[in-house]
């Protein structure tokens, strides 16, 4: 799975009904340098790229740090919306009151009262066909295209602007990139 990051940022507010609501975008059509120096990495979401994945009806997760045992909400159980536009994938979360009492809950929301956390990064992945990588005079630029949003996560450090690629298909169209590469194409914020 892929992370990508933004500090699109996130909003919080309390429901009439003691509910935690939490909104958050994650910006379409800004480039993002990944890597800097010789071979300098950019990559860019195009708009819509979630848009498959918003529109079909399969769970998606809102999470603490793209940690699957610190669930806040998802579409499944209902607390979560996600809505998708030329600008950005945009989100509203609904905590239940009943998480007031989770441990992991009540350390999330402290942390993003203190303002330690305000970063968005969704989990997804890219389909084969799904990006395009070219070469130009400032680098390798990789533009997601379609994306399967797998969750969505509330995060310290946004994995843009300063993502740390662990292996990433980075070839350009036309070139062979190394035995069983694709099978490899993970990278990890």
């Amino acid at each position: 799975m892929l992370w990508g990051g933004s500090n699109g940022g996130l909003e919080v507010r309390t429901s009439a009904g003691g509910a935690t609501v939490l909104r958050g975008r994650f910006p379409y059509a800004v480039p993002t340098v990944l890597q800097g120096g010789r071979e300098r990495r950019r990559e860019v979401f195009a708009s819509r790229a979630f848009g498959s994945a918003i529109a079909g009806d399969g769970d998606v997760h809102f999470l603490v740090h793209h940690d699957f045992d610190r669930p806040l909400a998802s579409r499944g159980a209902g607390t979560l919306t996600l809505t998708d536009d030329d600008a950005a994938l945009a989100f509203e979360a609904r905590l239940s009151p009943d998480l007031e009492g989770v441990s992991y809950v009540r350390d999330f929301l402290g942390t993003l009262a203190a303002g330690l956390v305000g970063g968005v990064s969704p989990g997804f992945r890219v389909a084969e066909g799904g990006d395009s990588v070219t070469r130009d005079s400032e680098g390798l630029l990789r533009v997601v295209r379609t994306a399967i949003l797998v969750e969505i996560s509330a995060v310290t450090k946004p994995a843009y602007p300063q993502a740390q690629i662990e292996a990433r298909d980075w070839t350009a169209r036309g070139t062979a990139g190394p035995a069983g590469w694709a099978a490899r194409k993970r990278w990890r914020a």
